[in-house]
């Protein structure tokens, strides 16, 4: 029997469902008929997204929708980090939402420190962009998930390799 067990903090998200979620924004776009004649596109790209479209209005129903197909999805909508609006050529605007990888170190820092406040038998190390908790008890941990998933952070949270 393990002497210790340990989980880790990140912030990550499941790109497939992101490429789906996109997906079905763009089909919704093309269905609908407020829509279908501004040649609105939504385009991913490795860590970002960029909607192309012809006015403000049409860019607020695109981030409705986008938001929508992603919740439905299980993503997190902390990911999105939404860029100034731009014009673009021809009237148009243009939005970059970048997406959200990794915690940085503040809210790290932030999270173990609270980690450590509150859980006296319980370690919090930061790694890179994860935070690594360890203890000798699993109710420790097990406490310690529940109590974060009750703080709102600017990022999504899961807890992956618990052992």
């Amino acid at each position: 029997m393990a002497s210790t067990y340990s989980f880790d903090i990140v912030s990550d998200f499941d790109y497939q469902e992101l490429v789906n979620a996109v997906d079905q924004t763009n089909r919704d776009i093309i269905s609908r008929y407020d829509l279908k004649d501004t040649k609105t596109t939504v385009e991913l790209g490795k860590e970002t997204i960029t909607i192309n479209t012809d006015s403000e209005f049409t860019l607020d129903a695109v981030h409705t929708i986008l938001q929508t197909k992603a919740a439905k999805r299980q993503l997190s909508l902390k990911i999105f980090d939404y860029g100034k609006v731009d014009a673009a050529s021809g009237n148009r605007v243009r939005q970059e939402i970048k997406l959200k990888k990794g915690i940085s170190q503040e809210i790290a820092k932030q999270i173990s420190k609270s980690i450590r406040d509150e859980f006296k038998k319980v370690q919090a190390s930061i790694q890179g962009d994860a935070v690594r908790v360890s203890a000798k008890d699993k109710d420790e941990l097990q406490a310690v998930i529940q109590r974060l998933k009750q703080e709102d952070y600017p990022v999504a949270l899961q807890f992956t390799n618990y052992r």
